[in-house]
């Protein structure tokens, strides 16, 4: 209905919209009240005046008033005329401000996030159809707190046979990602009496700050021209590291250094948390076996599909040595996955659906080449880096412009993290100005104009 105004001794937009004019004045008088438009005591104007100004008939604007009478919005005395009631009206709540939230833009580059529309929901949907009607009814009770026996078997043969982990199924905890195993971890090495973990020089904030709570102190590893040296952790009691493919570096632990690392443990009986963060994407390279493959008795080998299927399915795994299992065990207090995503990943690796799964987003995630071309034509100046394996990469920024081309994006339209973002608080001798790209992010509809903000954006 179209918009009518009535002058009453106060300015009042009223809209007598609804099923019907009765109903829509009522209803637009009382929200006039409890909205504070009408204050308490208000005389209001008399039933002819006010059809009148809206074009209505006297009775409707009367059944109205009488409506509101009875509901005690309104009072009416002889001589006096309809008032507004004096009550106690409740304050509307002020409406929050609005906030424009990294979600808000329209391209996003943000690292360690997959392609969310290439999730294979039929294909998930036929593997989970198919482990219900196989599961066993012990499957719904309680069960063994380190998961499903079948989704155990399921990953000790594609960790054995893709990442060359010497995985027990025995010695498998099934966790809800690698947030919730690091959790878990930290908890353990605490109780057991560790005080520091070392860490990569850059890494995610909200790993460090997990294991704090834990009760844990972390300590950056020194960093150098070929990368995280990790044989020499000092006295720290365990060392966290991302061997296959540093996040957000780039690039692969150097041979001799995974080498040096386990000789620590050994000699240290210190532990070493393995992140295979991107380890089953690689483009330019042969494929880098998993760190626990040198010692299974000092490394604790953590991964998850978050990546491969999507982070949503908190599905992770560890493979944890016999002599720390009972331990991580108790401390995980039981099963935290539902059995039904367990038996649906355990039928997705049997089948090879997992496999085809993984093939076809390495695949899809060569537009790392078009982000790699776009970049030559479009910013020559800018060197990429760590490309060979995982789903981001490192664009080489000149000195002191990391901040100006993060807020140059933002008007863009583009969300980028800067990669002081990810440096650790304890390191003096930080990496220059750089840019990390999740290139895997953004849906095939938006790449191209994700790429053409990030040109726009850089200097």
């Amino acid at each position: 209905m179209a918009e009518r105004w009535a002058t009453f001794g106060i300015d009042l937009h009223l809209d007598p919209s609804g099923p019907g004019l009765r109903r829509g004045l009522t209803d637009a008088l009382r929200e006039a009240v409890r909205g504070g438009r009408l204050a308490p005591g208000t005389r209001l104007p008399s039933s002819r005046s006010l059809a009148a100004d809206l074009g209505i008939a006297r009775n409707t604007v009367a059944d109205a008033y009488a409506d509101l009478i009875a509901e005690g919005w309104l009072t009416a005395r002889q001589g006096s005329g309809t008032r507004v009631a004096e009550r106690a009206v409740p304050a509307r709540p002020a409406a929050p401000t609005p906030r424009r939230t990294p979600g808000a833009l329209p391209y996003s580059l943000m690292p360690g996030i997959p392609d969310l529309a290439s999730f294979p929901r039929a294909a998930w949907l036929r593997a989970t159809r198919r482990a219900l009607a196989a599961a066993p009814h012990d499957a719904f009770g309680y069960g063994d707190p380190r998961g499903r026996p079948e989704l155990r078997e399921a990953l000790a043969g594609y960790l054995s046979r893709v990442r060359g982990v010497r995985a027990d199924p025995e010695h498998i905890v099934v966790c809800s990602g690698f947030a919730h195993g690091l959790q878990l971890l930290s908890g353990v090495l605490r109780a057991r009496g560790a005080r520091t973990l070392a860490v990569e020089s850059y890494g995610l904030d909200v790993h460090w700050d997990l294991v704090h709570r834990a009760g844990l102190a972390t300590v950056p590893l020194a960093r150098d021209a070929l990368g995280t040296r990790a044989d020499d952790p000092g006295d720290a009691d365990a060392v966290l590291l991302n061997p296959a493919h540093q996040f957000p570096l780039g690039g692969a632990l150097r041979p001799e250094r995974r080498a040096a690392v386990v000789e620590w443990a050994r000699r240290t009986g210190g532990l070493i948390l393995e992140d295979d963060y991107d380890g089953e994407f690689r483009y330019d390279r042969q494929p880098v076996g998993a760190l626990q493959d040198l010692d299974p008795g000092r490394v604790v080998h953590l991964g998850t599909a978050s990546k491969a299927l999507a982070p949503g399915l908190r599905l992770g795994w560890m493979v944890v040595p016999p002599w720390l299992l009972p331990d991580v065990v108790d401390h995980g207090g039981g099963m935290t996955v539902g059995v039904v995503d367990q038996l649906a990943l355990a039928e997705f690796l049997a089948s090879g659906a997992y496999d085809r799964q993984v093939r076809a987003a390495r695949l899809r995630y060569r537009r790392r080449d078009a982000l790699v071309r776009a970049l030559a034509d479009g910013a020559p100046h800018v060197r990429v880096t760590g490309i060979a394996a995982g789903l981001h990469a490192v664009l080489e920024l000149p000195p002191g412009t990391e901040q100006s081309v993060q807020r140059s994006a933002t008007w863009q339209g583009l969300l980028v993290k800067g990669l002081g973002h990810f440096r650790h608080p304890g390191v003096t001798d930080p990496v220059g100005d750089a840019l990390v790209v999740g290139y895997a992010t953004p849906p095939d509809h938006a790449w191209t104009g994700t790429l053409d903000a990030l040109l726009r954006a850089l200097p």
